[in-house]
């Protein structure tokens, strides 16, 4: 049985496979809790489960992106974007920031990415769930008050998303 939907990544167009993954599903999380699709941040990322996985997308990542220009330390700009297209009503999006996570046992998920919201926005859907209002599929992130985002996620669905209030176009 394979746990994982496209570990271990062993070449590019695999590796693009998962990032196209990723957006398509993060987008039907999105339009399940939120109602809407809401424009993307611009961050997106692949969560590895092999150490040989790692070291390969590592290696890959070197050629895409300018390890001088960070988010967090962990997002890098890419030099030439990845721009998704539309399919259905999802729409097209253009991620500039990409990052590749350590394997982690304890996380299935393909990746995730980031959705922008208005900080008024950001902050009232914040405050609702806060105040213990119930959106399926939403949550303020357990056990991390360090991170400034809401997350999307279905235990049914191996991508996760995040809304914060920042941009990185």
């Amino acid at each position: 049985m394979k746990l994982y939907r496209f570990s271990p990544i062993q070449d590019e167009q695999q590796m693009m496979k998962a990032v196209e993954h990723i957006h398509y599903g993060c987008h039907d999380l999105c339009k399940k809790a939120i109602g809407k699709y809401l424009p993307v941040a611009g961050t997106i990322g692949i969560f590895c489960h092999y150490d040989e996985e790692y070291e390969f997308l590592t290696q890959v990542q070197a050629k895409l992106v300018d390890f001088t220009n960070s988010v967090n330390g962990k997002y890098y700009r890419l030099l030439n974007p990845f721009v998704i297209p539309a399919k259905g009503d999802i729409p097209e999006a253009v991620y500039t920031n990409f990052y590749i996570r350590k394997p982690d046992p304890y996380r299935h998920q393909v990746g995730d990415l980031d959705f922008y919201l208005e900080s008024d926005t950001f902050s009232m859907l914040k405050k609702s769930l806060t105040d213990r209002a119930l959106i399926e599929g939403a949550r303020i992130i357990p056990n991390r008050p360090d991170l400034d985002l809401v997350e999307l996620f279905n235990p049914d669905v191996d991508v996760l998303g995040y809304i914060g209030d920042l941009k990185y176009q």
